[in-house]
């Protein structure tokens, strides 16, 4: 079985999210089921760089104005095709901001070529090879679907993953005339209040809808939880299935990790030590003997992060330590860098994102804290539970799904892996702190929790199963509509 993965993002190339750590691992994960995947990606100045070597493929004279080369690599154990047009891709700052920290201007041209070109290959294919189905991810691949479907080869299975319903490519609708779709598919699929929506197209063009989490499902059909989409959901309910993602068990291993000093497992706790105290030096915090709470996250809003910096006095208070690792919002950055100032002894935090730093801190903290307001799934927490490092988190989206709250009765059974709270504010958070550090103060129960943790399943046996599922269901049903045409 042949698919072609459509991604704005792959790790290790490009990440700026767990959206790369999932469309980076998940194909490694399917070829048990037989399932042979070739990422599309956009040649970014970083992944060009990053590419050991890149073959000629395909050539483009005029792909939305500009000349582009489609190329086929190999790397980090994935079998890539990079859409390499320099005019859109090759240029400074991330794939969606500019140096300044700005929307590039053309975002809506860029993502619309990139989609294009996704969409002949799945459709024609490419040098002796052919998908027979198309997987494409987020708003940015999303248009895709909608120019198979409004295209030539309409009959190409289509499945769309929504990572995060929140981003969902929004431009003015003056552009569709450019983007070179009949006009039936503006009132059909891409209008979303008077502006191009490219994730809406996705949505309404899929055959299959995945999001990441079985109770995110849920909470996307509502007002609340739809982000303005919660009636094109409910319209797809029957082809929207959640499932959990998975993390990849060999980047995120703790016993042969080459970002620790340290490396440990569940057999070998007391090496974990080690890696406390890298930490804690790396940070400039003290040697001191109480729990040291982390939080690798994008300091927005949603993620809870406010929340989490109005609340700094807790540490202080607990004689706890707290790391903060990520960018985001400069006004929450601020909040946090004020919180440093003023507990200087117990709150630390670096702004910007380091993929060996993070891993150190998964290794070294005793507990993540994840306060989202809404996660559709969170792959912080299971690196967490991997590395021993007891996730805090809001009881929401995936969270809720992927932690076992320490109650009494999960304790008593030997089943806890961390600590969920409701309702999702400042009350609500204080006292998930304070019941981590009462369990942090009986040390048995403690250690009991982070082995159990550590035994969870994180890996994406199931998740890749179900997905090896929703192909083989969608090829079976386009082989039976071909057989009745």
């Amino acid at each position: 079985m042949d698919i072609l993965a459509v991604t704005a993002e792959v790790f290790p190339l490009i990440k700026t999210g767990g959206l790369a750590d999932v469309t980076g691992s998940l194909p490694k994960a399917l070829k048990k089921f037989g399932v042979r995947v070739k990422t599309l990606i956009p040649g970014y100045r970083a992944v060009m760089r990053a590419l050991p070597s890149a073959r000629l493929v395909k050539t483009y004279d005029d792909l939305f104005g500009v000349q582009a080369r489609l190329l086929a690599a190999q790397a980090a154990g994935l079998d890539l095709l990079i859409l390499d047009a320099p005019e859109f891709f090759d240029r400074p700052g991330g794939p969606y901001l500019n140096e300044y920290g700005e929307e590039h201007h053309d975002n809506w041209k860029r993502f619309a070529a990139f989609s294009k070109a996704a969409s002949e290959v799945g459709g024609s294919g490419v040098k002796e090879w052919k998908p027979c189905l198309i997987h494409a991810h987020d708003w940015h691949s999303a248009l895709t679907l909608a120019y198979l479907k409004y295209g030539e080869h309409f009959e190409v299975p289509r499945v769309l993953t929504v990572h995060n319903l929140a981003f969902q490519g929004q431009f003015p609708a003056r552009h569709f005339p450019r983007l070179g779709l009949p006009a039936q598919s503006y009132s059909e699929a891409l209008e979303y209040y008077g502006e191009l929506g490219y994730l809406k197209a996705g949505l309404i063009a899929a055959d299959k809808i995945t999001v990441v989490s079985p109770t995110y499902a849920r909470e996307i059909m509502s007002p609340e939880g739809g982000m303005g989409l919660d009636g094109v959901m409910n319209a797809r309910h029957d082809d929207v299935i959640g499932i959990v993602n998975g993390i990849d068990l060999e980047v995120w291993d703790p016993s042969c990790d080459p970002h620790l000093n340290y490396p440990f497992s569940a057999r070998t706790p007391l090496r974990r030590l080690g890696n406390r105290y890298d930490l804690l030096d790396r940070f400039g915090l003290p040697h001191r003997h109480g729990p040291v709470f982390a939080s690798v996250n994008r300091l927005t809003w949603q993620k809870g992060m406010d929340l989490l910096a109005d609340v700094a006095d807790e540490f202080f208070w607990k004689d706890g330590m707290l790391v903060v690792h990520g960018q985001g919002d400069p006004h929450i950055e601020g909040k946090f860098l004020e919180a440093a100032e003023r507990y200087p002894q117990h709150v630390s935090v670096k702004i910007g994102y380091d993929e060996s730093l993070a891993h150190l801190i998964h290794a070294g903290a005793d507990a993540m804290l994840v306060p989202s307001r809404f996660e559709p799934c969170g792959l912080t927490q299971l690196y967490a539970l991997r590395y021993g490092c007891i996730p805090i988190v809001a009881r929401t989206g995936g969270l809720s799904e992927t932690i076992i709250d320490a109650n009494d009765a999960a304790v008593h059974a030997q089943a806890a892996t961390g600590i969920q709270f409701l309702p999702i504010d400042h009350q609500g958070l204080r006292h998930a702190l304070r019941r981590a550090v009462k369990l942090y103060r009986r040390h048995r129960t403690w250690e009991r929790l982070r082995r159990q943790a550590m035994k969870t399943d994180c890996s994406w046996e199931r998740s890749a199963e179900q997905y090896c599922e929703i192909y083989s269901r969608l090829l079976n049903e386009n082989a039976e509509l071909r057989q009745t045409a």
